[in-house]
């Protein structure tokens, strides 16, 4: 197939235009083109004439004809290949954590011919469902089963992003795996596909099931309580209830709020260390304000559907950004231990709610953590919760301040034209108060700076909500840069996001996918 670019149509054309529009682009007549596919779609937006921009494939009669005017390429193409392993299949990998990782990790095993063992402290996910609206709702939280732990990760209660900064062709794998289990088509070419918490749902019991007829073994809500190490070799996992789980291969696909086995890991002496992650608050605007600043008119969004965006901003030594915007969306709690307050934002598939969300987050770095310890970022991250849930009300509320107070230090008690979305329910605090002036600072000079970007990004009746803490791990688990393998733990492979090796579902899922070819590589 060819590669054609810059196939663009305008927002009311119809997408099977594309195909005369290819026709023009080759100088071929419409009957030499055999089929086409779309690779990329994105949308050009400058000089705010709105338009479609298309990569397509191309097959096409004489298409060496075409190549050699030197005009058009070849497509490259990329199909997934199993690795024939050199591990012995009789040896079943343990992989602690169903998150993206942990799953992928566990499907590519399994499609070679390995039956791994999942072991996921959570529910499965009709359970988990069930248990995070109870939070929601009622305020119980359930310490094992939440908003971060659970099957499918911290993203199946999030968006469904699938946004990457990584170019690793396993990427196609990934999407492609997603689509079979129940995904749209669409994420195959969106240039930022999404499946919403509520379609991928659907999509994580379908990967489970899939991974089980591979023969895959899952085990919810089953914790691991140590880790079996002799002269440092991996011999197993200890779960509850004191039961050795034995293998000479574990994988930690752990999620980034997993702070009992990192103190496990510690106190074994598996080599860890703190790393930068980022802390801050969510802001809610009216989804039809961010559609208009974005496309000139919010009449458009049922072409292009809810506006996003995404804002940087550097402040002397410290980055701050818009992290997680969920177009149409709600802020939820996402707190994994009692008596803390973590936000985080969710959308689903058709982000049609009012408010549109996201965090404004800014980097702390170790230095910043007041202890050299590899676990003072995971420390200084539950300092701040335990904060937010104090000040609030000790009742799962989340502060909630307007933003017009928050830059002029003063505090309101009720709401303007913007409600808070967050559930159980807000407390109004004085965030001035709550966060340290190293983190306040940076926020204000940001939002000032991201009105100039978005008209009314800055208004006074925005709403911040606290506090967004688990933007990533706080800890990374050194491995080897060759083999994936710990640095001084054989057969021990840290995995993923709370390993510290990825950042969102695509980047944690190709992770995972990594270190399963480099396991069954093992001799």
């Amino acid at each position: 197939m060819i590669r054609v670019n810059q196939v663009k149509l305008d927002i009311f054309e119809k997408k099977n235009q594309i195909e005369d529009k290819l026709a023009k682009k080759l100088r071929v007549k419409k009957d030499d083109i055999v089929k086409y596919e779309i690779f990329k779609e994105s949308i050009d937006a400058r000089r705010k004439k709105i338009k479609f921009n298309y990569s397509v494939d191309v097959e096409v009669r004489n298409e060496e004809k075409i190549i050699k005017k030197g005009k058009f390429k070849k497509s490259p193409s990329y199909c997934y290949e199993k690795i024939e392993g050199k591990l012995d299949k009789k040896i079943r990998p343990i992989i602690v954590g169903a998150g993206p990782s942990g799953l992928f990790n566990a499907l590519i095993l399994a499609q070679s011919g390995y039956q791994p063992i999942i072991i996921e402290q959570g529910e499965p996910v009709e359970k988990r469902v069930k248990a995070i609206d109870k939070f929601w709702n009622e305020g119980i939280l359930n310490e094992r089963s939440n908003v971060q732990f659970g099957e499918g990760g911290a993203g199946t209660f999030s968006d469904g992003k699938l946004t990457t900064r990584i170019k690793d062709p396993r990427c196609r794998k990934v999407l492609r795996e997603f689509i079979q289990c129940g995904a749209p088509d669409e994420i195959l070419y969106k240039n930022k596909p999404h499946i919403g918490t509520d379609r991928l749902r659907g999509v994580i019991i379908n990967l489970r099931k899939k991974i089980e007829s591979l023969g895959g073994t899952f085990r919810f809500n089953t914790k691991v309580m140590d880790l079996i190490i002799n002269d440092e070799i991996i011999k197993g996992v200890v779960l509850e209830g004191a039961e050795e789980l034995l293998s000479p291969v574990v994988v930690l696909a752990i999620g980034h709020s997993s702070r009992d086995l990192f103190e496990k890991l510690d106190s074994k002496n598996v080599s860890i260390e703190s790393k930068p992650f980022a802390i801050g608050v969510r802001i809610e605007h009216p989804q039809q304000m961010i559609d208009e600043n974005q496309y000139g008119s919010p009449m458009l969004r049922g072409k292009l559907g809810a506006a996003e965006y995404k804002l940087t901003y550097q402040s002397a030594s410290r980055g701050v950004y818009s992290f997680c915007m969920c177009p149409g969306g709600e802020v939820v709690a996402a707190s994994s231990e009692k008596g803390t307050v973590v936000t985080n934002g969710m959308s689903r598939y058709k982000r049609d709610e009012e408010n549109s969300n996201a965090a404004i987050l800014v980097t702390v770095q170790p230095s910043d953590y007041g202890d050299s310890s590899p676990l003072a970022g995971m420390y200084f991250q539950r300092n701040l919760e335990e904060k937010a849930f104090k000040c609030a009300g000790e009742n799962y509320n989340a502060p909630a301040t307007l933003l017009g107070d928050y830059l002029n230090d003063e505090l309101s008690e009720t709401f303007g034209e913007i409600k808070a979305s967050y559930k159980p329910g807000v407390t109004f605090v004085n965030f001035n108060d709550l966060l340290p002036e190293y983190i306040n600072e940076p926020i204000k000079k940001a939002l000032k700076y991201f009105d100039q970007k978005i008209t009314g990004f800055a208004r006074e009746d925005a709403v911040l909500t606290g506090i967004e803490t688990r933007s990533s791990s706080p800890i990374r688990i050194i491995r080897d840069k060759e083999t994936y393998e710990s640095k001084n733990i054989k057969g021990l492979f840290p995995c993923g996001e709370g390993a510290g090796y990825a950042g969102g579902i695509m980047s944690s899922a190709v992770d995972g996918i990594n270190v399963a070819e480099k396991i069954m590589l093992m001799k």
